[in-house]
C-alpha cells in the first residue's frame, strides 16, 4: 500500500464558540454512520459528552458507543495523535477541533511539516463553521474570524434558517470575497452530510481539483464569457470593499507555460518575502516541457508541490495561481508571475 492509503486523513475544524462546532462534533460522536472517528477537542466540558452514549474511559481517551473516540489536547497535539496511532483497530479518519479564538495555521502545520506524525496522518481539509447571522459582527470586532475563513478549504456556513435571503447572499458574498476558493455548504443546525467535511481531499489538492473542476477558474473578474456558470455560487463578484472592509484579499494570476528555471525561484523568494501576509496559496502550473500538471500550495511560508497528472488531449496548458493573505501587492505578483513564463 502506497503512504496516501496507509494515512489516516485529518480535518481540522475551526469556527467560533456558538457557531456549531459543538453539535457537528455531537454528531459525530453520537450518530451511526459505521465509521470510527478519533475527535480531538480543547475541553471535553465545551461538548458536553451524554455519558449513556460512553463505553468506556480512561483519563484521556473516551470511547463512544459508535465506535468513535473522543480525546483532549493536555499540551502537545503531536503526542495526541502519537498515542491515537498506539491504539488497536484503525480510525477512518481524526478531526481536531480548535478553540474558537485559536489560529488554526499551527495546528494544520503540524500535520503538514512533523516527519513522524506526517507518515501516519495526512491533512485531509481545513474546514471553517461560520455563523450566518453573527459573521457580520465577528468580523468587525476579529482578525480571527476572519483568518478562520481565508485558511479554510470548507466553509460550513450555518445557522442560514435565522437571517432572511438577502442576509444569506450578503454573508456568502463576504465569504467569497475572503476566499474565492473554498466549497460552501449552507446548513441550519449543522446538519451538514458528514461525507462532505470529512474525508474530502480538499487539502490534498489534486483530489480537490478533480472533485470541482471549476476550481481556480470561476471566481475572475474578467472571464464571465469563457466559462459556464453551472454553480450559482460563482456569480457573485462582489468586491471585498462593497462589503465591509475586509482585509483579507485574493490575487489569481493566469498564465501560459511556465519556465521552471524561473518559476520556482520566484515562488521560493515570494514565500520567504510575503510568507506572513499569505495564508494559503493553491495552483495548477504548466511547466514547459513537462507533459503533466503540476499542483502546488501553500500555508504561510510552507510550501509544497507535486505532478498530479498528464494534460488531457486538447486541455489548454495554463497555469492558474491564487493567493489570499493580506497587503498583498497585486501588481507586483502579476508583474512577477508573467516574468516567469517560458520563451
Amino acid at each position: 500500500m502506497s503512504d496516501a492509503q496507509t494515512q489516516i486523513p485529518v480535518t481540522v475544524l475551526t469556527g467560533y464558540l456558538g457557531a456549531g462546532k459543538t453539535t457537528l462534533l455531537n454528531r459525530i460522536l453520537s450518530e451511526n454512520h459505521g465509521k470510527r472517528y478519533a475527535v480531538i477537542v480543547n475541553e471535553f466540558g465545551e461538548i458536553g459528552i451524554d455519558n449513556d452514549l460512553i463505553v468506556e474511559s480512561d483519563e484521556e481517551i473516551y470511547e463512544m458507543n459508535n465506535g468513535c473516540v473522543c480525546c483532549t489536547v493536555r499540551g502537545d497535539l503531536i503526542r495526541v495523535v502519537e498515542g491515537l496511532m498506539r491504539r488497536p483497530g484503525r480510525f477512518d479518519a481524526i478531526v481536531v477541533e480548535t478553540t474558537g479564538l485559536a489560529d488554526p495555521v499551527p495546528v494544520a502545520q503540524t500535520f503538514f511539516m512533523d516527519d513522524d506524525v506526517r507518515s501516519k496522518t495526512r491533512l485531509d481539509a481545513v474546514v471553517a463553521l461560520v455563523d450566518a447571522k453573527h459573521l457580520p459582527l465577528r468580523l468587525k470586532d476579529s482578525r480571527e474570524a476572519e483568518d478562520q475563513i481565508a485558511f479554510a478549504d470548507v466553509v460550513v456556513l450555518n445557522k442560514t434558517d435565522l437571517v432572511t435571503p438577502e442576509e444569506l447572499a450578503k454573508v456568502e458574498a463576504t465569504i467569497r470575497a475572503i476566499n474565492p476558493a473554498a466549497k460552501i455548504h449552507r446548513t441550519a443546525r449543522a446538519s451538514v452530510d458528514l461525507s462532505e467535511v470529512l474525508d474530502r481531499g480538499a487539502f490534498d489538492l489534486s483530489r480537490a481539483l478533480e472533485n470541482d473542476p471549476h476550481f481556480l477558474e470561476a471566481h475572475d473578474d474578467h472571464d464571465h464569457h469563457d466559462h459556464d456558470h453551472d454553480h450559482h455560487d460563482h456569480d457573485h463578484h462582489a468586491h471585498a470593499s462593497d462589503i465591509h472592509d475586509v482585509t483579507v484579499q485574493s490575487v489569481s494570476l493566469r498564465g501560459g507555460e511556465m519556465d521552471p528555471k524561473k518559476f520556482f525561484p520566484w515562488i521560493e523568494k515570494i514565500t520567504q518575502m510575503e510568507g506572513p501576509n499569505i495564508l494559503r496559496l493553491k495552483g495548477i502550473i504548466a511547466l514547459k516541457g513537462d507533459d503533466e500538471r503540476y499542483v502546488i500550495q501553500g500555508v504561510h511560508m510552507i510550501i509544497e508541490g507535486d505532478h498530479q497528472r498528464a494534460w488531457k488531449d486538447g486541455e489548454k496548458h495554463e497555469s492558474r495561481l491564487v493567493f489570499i493573505g493580506r497587503e498583498l501587492d497585486a501588481e507586483r505578483l502579476k508583474k512577477s508571475f508573467d516574468a516567469c513564463q517560458a520563451a
